[in-house]
């Protein structure tokens, strides 16, 4: 960390003690332990333009939301953005991401424990009436092809333009859309005493298409049943078909 950089972030944390890289790192940035006076706070980096896009969005999402009590979500604290990199400055929050605590797991029964409150934890979010910082008139699914295609035609994703013509061609019946994480991912759930309490990564929390969040929840487990019907378990309010995951996981997600 550059003296700079340093001396930004201290304005919002008071000085800093202590710094570690954490042993969990995203693939779309460096992510830091602050250790400073008061507490301790999660620096976040980004230096690609897509990665710092991204980033930036994550952190309008995180100070739409300072004070909510509806979204469980980090405590948003500052966002600096410089000429080679941005970088968000967050709460530090105890616990692991649902993919640590899975690998960690000392039994099956322990996992499908771990994976049934995930269940559980995604259909509340999805039940509750959309908050008012997510409304939109728009039809997410749409964006999110348009995106795509940007994705695509600049070589930032590993989806290509056939499997897109695809996905407009073929798209699912709509379904009424509720408020979604949008990258709802194992990584990006965090267990906290056994259960999952807590999104993390929120850059793209909306309102849109609950499918997609469903399919990415499921995909690590996608071929253990004993799995999925854990996670069911807790999820109760829809099942994806076959068809509707391929489309959201195999398809949609390339882009993303």
């Amino acid at each position: 960390m550059n003296q700079s950089l340093q001396e930004k972030i201290e304005k919002i944390t008071g000085s800093i003690h202590k710094t570690n890289a954490l042993d969990e790192q995203g693939w779309t940035s460096e992510v830091r332990r602050i250790l400073a006076a008061d507490r301790s706070y999660l620096l976040k980096s980004s230096y690609k333009e897509k990665y710092r896009e991204w980033l930036k969005e994550e952190a309008k999402v995180l100070k739409k939301l300072s004070g909510n009590t509806v979204i469980a979500v980090p405590e948003y604290y500052g966002f600096i953005e410089e000429k080679d990199g941005d970088h968000l400055i967050m709460s530090f929050e105890d616990g692991m991401s649902l993919t640590a605590a899975l690998t960690k797991a000392a039994s099956v029964t322990e996992r499908k424990s771990l994976i049934r409150s995930f269940g559980r934890f995604l259909h509340e979010f999805h039940e509750k009436e959309p908050l008012d910082i997510f409304k939109s008139e728009g039809d997410w699914l749409q964006d999110q092809l348009l995106k795509a295609q940007y994705y695509a035609e600049n070589g930032q994703c590993d989806g290509n333009l056939s499997l897109l013509e695809n996905l407009k061609a073929d798209r699912p019946s709509p379904v009424n859309q509720t408020m979604i994480h949008g990258d709802c991912t194992a990584d990006n759930v965090f267990v906290v005493d056994g259960e999952v309490r807590m999104f993390i990564d929120v850059a793209g929390m909306t309102v849109g298409d609950p499918r997609y969040d469903e399919s990415l929840a499921i995909r690590k487990f996608m071929d253990n049943t004993e799995y999925v019907t854990a996670f069911y378990e807790g999820y109760t309010r829809y099942r994806v078909t076959k068809e509707e995951f391929q489309y959201f996981d195999e398809g949609l997600y390339e882009f993303f």
